[in-house]
């Protein structure tokens, strides 16, 4: 039988608001470029001004994000915020001298969607553009993926049936999960290689999970209904989310101790009290801050006093 593809199809429909939310997004992404073009450009009219004036002038950091919900979370807690409250958001208000960072991460994408062949040409086109940096390019690549490869409807692939196993985690499907989402670490290394020499890049692990089945109404949940599917109890829950999240964290530092990535990881695991989850994967921007605040730690040791 034939799609039914009349004017008022909810086939139709269906692709006209997917189309619709693509160029609502395009549209987001624009207009933080053409803010930060604006930012960059009153920077340098202060520094031309401090030049002249022979005062020495110290340049804030200006970065690169890409990432998922950890980067552009729209929600305060659960409800709808006027502004997002996301590391990158506390990040700017952070430090001695505030950085600037041009933010093109959006909510709910996976690392092979950040590394997809469009935002891959999306990011070529920022780092090419004199307007968007001070010194030709950005001092530093943040990033932040994995947490939706792995969580969600699809997270019951990697989980052993309590019935037949006392192994909550599968370790083979999940590591061979892991591995796409290392796939797209590593080729973000290498686009950086390619398209911005000499460029740190630093990312984060994410902090342990409740699965508590608390969500916005606009998502989720992300855990715990695969968990009560696949018949682990909340505490045994807990238990094969830390697994997960430590195995996440140990394929980064494997990729932070070869110098030549050039590849910083943020430890942002422990840096959450359970008071601090608004829900199964987001803090409160309380709890954002904290996590952000490891984020200046870490660039302040790269970067000492520019941040």
């Amino acid at each position: 039988m034939c799609a039914d593809t009349t004017v008022d199809s909810p086939v139709r429909k269906s692709i006209a608001l997917r189309q619709q939310m693509n160029e609502t997004i395009e549209s987001e992404i624009a207009e933080r470029v053409a803010i930060h073009q604006k930012r960059i450009a009153q920077l340098r009219a202060v520094h031309a001004s401090m030049a002249l004036a022979a005062k020495p002038a110290v340049n804030p950091l200006v970065m690169l994000a890409q990432g998922d919900s950890w980067f552009d979370y729209p929600l305060d807690g659960n409800a709808l915020a006027l502004s997002d409250t996301d590391i990158i958001a506390q990040l700017r208000g952070m430090g001695t001298i505030n950085p600037i960072i041009v933010n093109v991460a959006h909510f709910g994408e996976a690392s092979t969607d950040e590394m997809s062949l469009p935002k891959q040409q999306r990011m070529i086109g920022l780092l090419q553009d004199p307007a968007n940096w001070l010194n030709g390019k950005p001092d530093a690549i943040l990033f932040s993926a994995g947490g939706n490869d792995i969580a969600g409807d699809q997270f019951c692939i990697f989980l052993d049936n309590a019935a037949s196993s006392v192994n909550g985690l599968n370790a083979q499907r999940f590591q061979e999960a892991l591995g796409m989402v290392e796939a797209s670490y590593r080729d973000l290394i290498e686009f950086r290689d390619r398209n911005a020499q000499g460029v740190p890049i630093f990312a984060h692990c994410y902090d342990f999970p409740l699965p508590t089945g608390k969500h916005p109404t606009c998502v989720g949940p992300w855990l715990k209904p695969s968990l009560d599917f696949a018949g682990w109890s909340s505490a045994e829950g807990e238990v094969i989310c830390r697994q997960a999240l430590s195995d996440f964290k140990a394929m980064l530092v494997a990729l932070a101790n070869d110098a030549a990535n050039l590849f910083f990881l943020v430890d942002t695991q422990g840096s959450l009290t359970p008071a601090d989850w608004a829900n199964e994967l987001h803090p409160f921007p309380a709890g954002f801050i904290k996590v952000a605040d490891r984020f200046v730690t870490a660039l302040r040791a790269k970067f000492p006093g520019r941040i």
